[in-house]
């Protein structure tokens, strides 16, 4: 199977290239297999917390776990989608998601918002709205492990996929199943379309996913920053929860960018 596997930091143009064509990257051995371990158990008290049955999505985990806060800037990462988008653009949400042991099989759909659909702002092609960074928290190396389904290149696609299809959840010759070790991070554009894989184990999958967007959208996984979080977290995790200083509204003038490390930022 083919796999747009990309390397650890800066967007190279092979993988600009790659992601798209596919609309999407997969970066392995993100995380150590400790850290993961430390993010998994940190991902089981959040639904523990939470109190979810069946499949589970609970936001904000990062404001209370400094092991899933510590992935929102994870330097193999962010630099791709600084790579991808710029200096600006904050960090939209944060969810952890559990799929239960002998989880069936997802339904098909493009991420983006009922309320407003992303195919409305862009023709021919659905614009990159919402770039999602998917950290695998459990072990994913094989088929029927809660798998992430995409249909590569779908995100280019001038017609819908066929509303039967998605009604009956049904296969297509090109599927990709992403299968990847745990501390693997999926890279994918809001466009593609995609699904959560059956999972025949007896244990619970989890996977937290960091969703980046331009500054001017709002954020959803919280209607306010938390102000706790806000005064304990570092400078450049503040500009991404959209803490910074407007010269100008609605975004009419250029704002500073983020403080990263590398001498480029404000």
């Amino acid at each position: 199977m083919l796999n747009p596997v990309a390397s650890h930091g800066a967007l190279t143009d092979t993988e600009r290239f790659m992601f798209e064509s596919w609309g999407y990257l997969i970066i392995p051995d993100v995380l150590s297999a400790e850290e993961a371990q430390q993010c998994l158990e940190a991902s089981v008290r959040i639904h523990r917390e939470a109190k979810t049955e069946g499949f589970g999505q609970v936001g904000r985990g990062y404001e209370s776990e400094p092991a899933l806060e510590r992935l929102m800037d994870h330097p193999a990462v962010l630099p791709k989608i600084r790579g991808l988008y710029g200096d600006r653009f904050i960090m939209q949400s944060g969810w952890n998601t559990k799929q239960p042991a002998f989880g069936g099989m997802g339904g098909w759909h493009q991420d983006g918002s009922g309320a407003y659909n992303f195919n409305k702002l862009s023709f021919p092609f659905i614009p990159l709205v919402q770039l999602r960074a998917s950290f695998l928290l459990t072990d994913q190396s094989q088929p029927r492990m809660g798998n992430m389904e995409l249909i590569p290149g779908s995100h280019r696609s001038q017609v819908p996929l066929p509303e039967a299809l998605r009604k009956e959840k049904g296969d297509l010759p090109i599927g990709h199943v992403i299968c990847a070790k745990a501390g693997s991070v999926l890279l994918f554009h809001n466009a593609v379309w995609h699904r959560t894989y059956a999972h025949d184990g007896d244990y619970d999958r989890y996977t937290m996913h960091y969703i980046y967007s331009p500054p001017w959208v709002k954020p959803s996984d919280r209607l306010q920053n938390s102000p706790s979080f806000l005064e304990r977290t570092t400078p450049l995790r503040r500009a991404l929860m959209g803490e910074f200083s407007r010269p100008d509204a609605p975004y009419g003038a250029n704002y500073d960018p983020p403080p990263f490390d590398d001498g480029n930022g404000a």
